[in-house]
């Protein structure tokens, strides 16, 4: 009996090394979980039972149990590299079948997908064609290498600063080109159907104590008339607190909207024509402009005694834009950056947990699938319910504790030597009977 005992415990102590060895093998492995041995003793048992006081008949490997704690988060200089922090896993498309994973070194293959270092793809909630995100379907991610369509100015939001020291100027009657004329001028971009980019100026002359006009050129140009280089012009009017009086707003060239704005609703998009002449020949582009027009914003203009400024500009409008970039937030939401300063969501990455963790199959690959035993998935987006979050540009170091593993290794060593020497000793003890006359 002593010998099957000590067989039982060699090839247990040889479990534990080969536990132990794999752990150490993997302690540079991206998302690994170590394994622990677990082990039971063994007793014979007959018809009638074991007995008040059994003599243990050896052990056996009662569980391998991988152990999903979390690892050290290390930062990388790939936007790609995903790190969970917290609760979670991955979902990869391994060919039709869902695998689960913490290893989050992510990259684009050549037709966009993201994949894994395996070529799984990374499952997540895609957007329609609207670019909102169509949450409860999984779906592989990809990339949208194409070039982002222009966008055509709609809208100019202005918060200026006019002077109100300032004194009527002595040159009339206006001339762009003639600094004294005016008071004041800036300039915004805006875009036509096409990208192309052009210049909105707009000069500020002071016509009274509380009382300006604004006059508009688009490339220098009459944004109507691309022949001509008469300006649009409004006229302002001031409360005496220094706010833009928008009961008095006057033009007979924009529009004068209800809630104070201005709409530019015939911006016919100009360029230069020929510029063999002198002056040069200007004409239309090609191009139009928003179908709505471009309402232009000047709401929160102020007249105090403070120097001329823009102290905010927004305009919405923007040019063909090449891919330039990617970038994933904490929400596991990923971005798409172009050339053209624009950025828009073209996914968002999914997680996956387990009533039981220990439940899920190792398929090799720092990957597992679910079982019976783990229960089914439960999906949602980072941050969400008991998820964790999402750090990019980074991976989940393997959570082995290589100190440990060496004691480990140790120990199991010692118990193969213990285990052998019972052996060796219940060989002499039989040789010993052998030897009787």
């Amino acid at each position: 009996m002593s010998f099957n005992t000590a067989l039982s415990g060699l090839k247990a102590a040889s479990t534990h090394l080969n536990v132990t060895g794999n752990n150490i093998a993997n302690t540079g492995t991206t998302g690994f979980k170590y394994s622990r041995a677990e082990f039971a003793d063994l007793y014979a048992s007959t018809m009638f039972g074991t007995g008040s006081n059994p003599v243990g008949s050896g052990v056996l490997t009662a569980d391998i149990a991988q152990q999903f704690t979390q690892g050290n988060i290390s930062y990388t200089d790939n936007s790609l590299d995903l790190a969970i922090n917290g609760s979670g896993y991955f979902i990869v498309n391994d060919g039709g079948s869902q695998l689960y994973t913490r290893a989050g070194a992510f990259k684009v293959d050549n037709q966009g997908n993201v994949v894994d270092s395996s070529g799984n793809n990374l499952m997540g909630y895609g957007v329609d064609a609207d670019g909102n995100l169509v949450n409860g379907v999984l779906t592989n991610l990809v990339v949208d290498t194409s070039n982002q369509e222009p966008n055509a100015t709609t809208t100019v939001t202005q918060s200026l600063a006019l002077n109100s020291a300032a004194k009527v100027p002595a040159t009339t009657p206006f001339n762009p080109s003639t600094s004294t004329s005016y008071n004041w001028s800036t300039s915004v971009s805006l875009y036509d159907s096409q990208g192309n980019a052009h210049t909105m100026s707009q000069y500020f002359v002071k016509t009274d104590g509380n009382e300006w006009t604004m006059h508009v050129l688009i490339d220098g140009r009459n944004p109507q008339d691309p022949t001509s280089t008469t300006p649009y012009t409004a006229d302002l009017t001031f409360t005496t607190a220094g706010s833009l009086d928008l009961s008095s707003l006057d033009s007979s060239d924009f529009t004068v909207n209800t809630d104070g704005t201005l709409s530019l609703t015939n911006w016919v998009p100009a360029a230069i024509t020929d510029s063999t002449t002198s002056p040069v020949t200007w004409g239309e582009n090609g191009a139009e402009a928003s179908g709505t027009g471009v309402t232009l914003d000047m709401r929160k203009m102020t007249q105090t005694n403070t120097s001329f400024a823009v102290n905010s500009l927004y305009q919405d409008g923007y040019t063909t834009g090449q891919l330039s970039g990617l970038s994933v937030d904490e929400t596991g939401q990923l971005f798409a950056t172009y050339t053209n300063g624009q950025s828009k969501v073209i996914g968002q990455t999914a997680l996956a947990t387990f009533a039981n963790m220990q439940g899920l199959v190792p398929v090799g690959g720092t990957a597992w699938k679910q079982s019976l035993a783990s229960g089914e998935p439960v999906i949602g987006t980072p941050g969400s319910g008991t998820l964790g979050s999402i750090a990019a540009g980074a991976l989940e170091d393997s959570n082995v504790d290589l100190t440990s593993q060496l004691v480990d290794l140790i120990v199991a060593q010692r118990n193969y030597q213990a285990n052998a020497k019972t052996i060796e000793t219940e060989n002499t003890i039989s040789q010993t009977i052998i030897n009787i006359r």
